[in-house]
């Protein structure tokens, strides 16, 4: 009777610990997919779309240019810009976003953090915004200046993909992306 008891034992054990393996192994499919948050579905399909650009070496492929210095402020950081000017103009489409914001590794290498949907204001009046675009249930940030004396009035709408932003899934600044340095 004592070894029937211990053997029930160790197999109630061994399905515990296969039991606490397989949470732990679903736990870490689920952090790797989308860091431990939820995404609406419509976000998750573009996520998956943009994974291509996990590779910078992609994004300057598919015509993608550097065009700022590792942005950051006090609310955070945003990464390097990589634009493509193509696509620059009237419309929005999520599956091809105007500008991928990439974050430096301590290593050199770049990591791919965020998509930037940008659209110019048509009439370029800080007082109308009758052209606000919107995604995935979002509308965009604007109208606002240029960030520099070349960039028009634009409107523009962050989405970080693949870097939890704790401030929301499209806040401009992400206080856990840092630039070197910064």
């Amino acid at each position: 009777m004592h070894k029937e008891l211990n053997r029930r034992f160790a197999r109630g054990a061994v399905a515990v610990i296969g039991l606490g393996v397989l949470a732990a192994s679903v736990l870490a499919a689920v952090v790797a997919a989308g860091g431990g948050r939820s995404l609406p579905a419509d976000v998750q399909a573009v996520r998956g779309q943009l994974a291509h650009y996990n590779s910078v070496d992609n994004a300057l492929a598919d015509g993608y240019v550097p065009v700022s210095p590792c942005e950051s402020s006090p609310a955070g950081a945003m990464g390097i810009h990589y634009a493509k000017m193509s696509l620059f103009g009237p419309g929005i489409d999520p599956e091809h976003p105007e500008v991928l914001l990439y974050v430096p590794r301590k290593d050199g290498s770049l990591d791919f953090v965020a998509a930037e949907y940008f659209q110019v204001d048509a009439d370029q009046n800080l007082e109308t915004n009758d052209d606000k675009p919107s995604i995935f249930g979002q509308t965009f940030d604007g109208p606002m200046l240029g960030h520099n004396p070349q960039m028009p009035i634009h409107y523009d709408l962050h989405v970080w993909l693949y870097r939890h932003n704790p401030a929301g899934l499209f806040a401009a600044w992400n206080p856990r992306v840092h630039c070197p340095g910064s």
